[in-house]
């Protein structure tokens, strides 16, 4: 019975996964479809798929997500912002699971950083130049409310509101780390001084 079972399991995620994922354009114009289509694209070529399928399967998630997104904030005004987030938080589990078919979890990262332009590796490794004394402990939290932030950047309408959250985190930590002790305009002025030096080394 066991065996059985499994085999109708293993049966049912061979057909989700070689199933073609349809682009859900309707209400969309055809400019902004084309525009989503090379944004989901971009992000796909960074993950090495080999299987044409597959990497089809991926895009249209994404670009899907980015439909679902841009339809969910068109509806609500400024004064409806409980009702958006709720209900943007309804559905922001989903692209991860349907990713999940396809991808490992480095790649679901991976397409994470891509829809939030990187912020994540980038303001971690700057933080990790401008103090290099942090403790793990200190960098396992900075790492993780980057993290955070990342989850609410994806569901933003735009930049503007994938950078506002980042920034945001960024405050968070920054007065973190100052109630540790760590001054951190002396922090900066001496990672400054470490990248100008390191400019006056190079041939």
């Amino acid at each position: 019975m066991k065996k059985v079972l499994c085999a109708a399991i293993l049966s049912l995620l061979s057909l989700n996964i070689s199933a073609q994922i349809t682009l859900n354009t309707e209400g969309q114009e055809p400019q902004y479809v084309e525009t989503i289509k090379g944004r989901a694209q971009k992000i796909v070529d960074g993950l090495g798929l080999t299987d044409a399928a597959k990497s089809e399967n991926v895009r249209n998630i994404i670009a899907n997500r980015y439909f679902l997104l841009n339809d969910i904030h068109s509806k609500y005004d400024k004064g409806q912002q409980a009702e958006r987030d709720a209900e943007l938080y309804k559905h922001h589990f989903e692209l991860v699971s349907a990713l999940a078919l396809y991808l490992t979890d480095e790649q679901i990262d991976a397409v994470k950083d891509g829809m939030t332009y990187g912020r994540l590796k980038r303001d971690y490794q700057a933080q990790l130049d401008m103090i290099p004394t942090l403790t793990d402990f200190e960098k396992q939290q900075v790492l993780a409310w980057l993290k955070e932030a990342r989850e609410y950047a994806m569901d933003a309408a735009d930049s503007k509101g994938k950078h506002f959250w980042f920034d945001k985190y960024r405050g968070r930590t920054n007065n973190w780390l100052s109630a540790r002790g760590y001054d951190l305009k002396k922090e900066r002025d001496n990672w400054m001084k470490r990248i100008e030096e390191q400019k006056v080394k190079q041939p």
